[in-house]
């Protein structure tokens, strides 16, 4: 019922319509676009045998071209406030769907395009039509492998650095064999262990930035994004590229050689040398966004920070790691559909479209243009769909290195071949959802934190898991102080 329902409100969607505009008495009208006449007030003169031009907003589709039809109008076109299509559905409460004159959406450029020509009382001839989309997007499937490949990436660097501060724990216990040591003390430098609390705590405070982010979405707003996102990203692009030639022999030295530098402390030389190229790259991004290739220098960057904060943040065990994506879980599901409640739209999905900040939208998104689709427009996913995931894709790695477990044996394959299930399917859902957003966490978390909890509890190993989150390691040459 809900695919016709879309079916019956998307009259404009006609295979072939030819619209003469300018000839034969049928003259294209446009209202006031001021933000309080956009179609929607019942003031209009009549239009008889016209065609009305309006723009998007204010009201709904459907009340657009019910005015138009009330006053006589042969077609109603509405300019959409993007450049990309906008498949025009209706709301769960719109029932009102008796509309007999064709309503068309125009991208935002060829509508402003069209505007000008009539307002130069120019004789402009328009073909109306609707473009089919692709059975596939090419660009979810390149944006799949990006999101996979990056926790790939994040996932074994994590479990690397887990396992080099392994080997130094055991070599500076061997060290001190004739003293007590704290194991707790000694640990992987640089990390940070997500708690319980942090992790419910992470979800609260990410609800009131979403909110925020509703309720100040604008282009002063969005460049306060930007600074911090560019910030960010700078911190990221250099860590990983630190750390990438940090692997070969020309640059060990470079790496390995510290300078004191005033407010930041000691940095390598290698950090030096490379900062300047990750600023510029962030800077030049940040001026150029409007550009059409600009989303692979936001791709890039985004694609370091995520690889950076899976690095650095770590999910201890399989107690944090269900809370953590327990409470993502019910956010998701939250603020995109039961947000509609309160807001009479979903929040969510109207601060990842960037809906309220004209054309930029929110930078904390990996996208693609859609390549290979006339309706145009770019497939998108948030940060949180990688990195919340992510985590446990990591920490299953880092349990099976420390633990000496092969792929087979191990979690990591189930993890990740999971999260890659789980966000198909999302991918799955948006297309059968035809014009409703939908939550990945909804897909993603079921995927993989069922099949942890599962392949754990079959094992025998969910205890260790859901506690420890490492395998117990014996020291016997540790040699106890008695007691005096």
């Amino acid at each position: 019922m809900g695919f016709q329902r879309d079916m019956l409100c998307v009259v404009g969607v006609l295979l072939v319509m030819c619209v003469t505009l300018g000839s034969a008495g049928d003259i294209v009208h446009q209202d006031d676009v001021t933000p309080s006449k956009k179609g929607c007030d019942n003031n209009f003169v009549l239009f008889t045998g016209e065609v009305v031009l309006v723009h998007r907003g204010n009201c709904s589709f459907t009340k657009k071209a019910n005015i138009a039809e009330a006053f006589n109008a042969i077609a109603i076109l509405i300019i959409n406030n993007r450049t990309e299509l906008f498949k025009m559905v209706c709301e769960h409460n719109e029932t009102d769907l008796d509309i007999k004159i064709p309503t068309v959406m125009l991208p935002q450029d060829a509508g402003m395009n069209l505007k000008n020509q009539l307002e130069k009382n120019s004789t402009v001839s328009v073909q109306l039509y609707s473009p089919l989309r692709p059975l596939v997007d090419i660009a979810e499937v390149f944006l799949w492998l990006m999101a996979v490949g990056t926790i790939l990436c994040a996932s074994y660097w994590s479990a690397w650095s887990a396992r080099e501060a392994a080997i130094e724990q055991d070599k500076l216990l061997k060290d001190g064999s004739d003293e007590v040591l704290n194991l707790e003390d000694v640990g992987s430098s640089g990390s940070v262990d997500i708690s319980t609390t942090a992790a419910i705590l992470f979800v609260v405070i990410a609800s009131c930035f979403l909110v925020m982010l509703y309720k100040l979405m604008s282009t002063w707003f969005i460049e306060v994004l930007v600074v911090l996102f560019c910030i960010g990203g700078v911190e990221g692009l250099q860590t990983c590229l630190v750390a990438l030639f940090s692997c070969f022999r020309w640059f060990e030295h470079a790496g390995q050689s510290f300078v004191k530098v005033p407010i930041f402390g000691a940095i390598s030389y290698l950090t030096l040398a490379i900062s300047p190229f990750c600023i510029a790259f962030a800077v030049v991004w940040a001026v150029k966004r409007q550009l059409s290739f600009a989303w692979i220098g936001q791709d890039i960057l985004g694609i370091a920070l995520i690889i950076t904060v899976l690095q650095i943040v770590h999910v201890p065990n399989l107690k944090v790691g269900t809370v953590l994506l327990g409470c993502a879980f019910f956010y998701d599901i939250f603020w995109v559909f039961v947000s509609k409640w309160w807001f009479h739209e979903s929040v969510m999905i109207v601060v990842a479209r960037g809906d309220k900040s004209g054309e930029d939208g929110i930078p904390m998104l990996l996208k693609i243009p859609r390549m290979f689709d006339p309706w145009g427009g770019y497939s998108v996913i948030g940060f949180g769909d990688i990195i919340l995931p992510g985590l446990l894709v990591a920490f299953s790695l880092r349990y099976d290195w420390l633990s000496k477990k092969s792929l087979r044996t191990g979690y990591f394959v189930w993890a990740m071949t999971a999260y890659g299930l789980g966000l198909l399917i999302t991918y799955v859902a948006l297309n059968l959802m035809d014009g409703h957003g939908q939550p990945a966490l909804l897909y993603i978390v079921p995927f993989t934190l069922g099949t942890f909890l599962t392949l754990g509890k079959k094992r025998g190993d969910l205890h260790i898991l859901w506690t420890r989150g490492e395998p117990e390691r014996h020291c016997p040459h540790i040699r106890l102080q008695p007691s005096q």
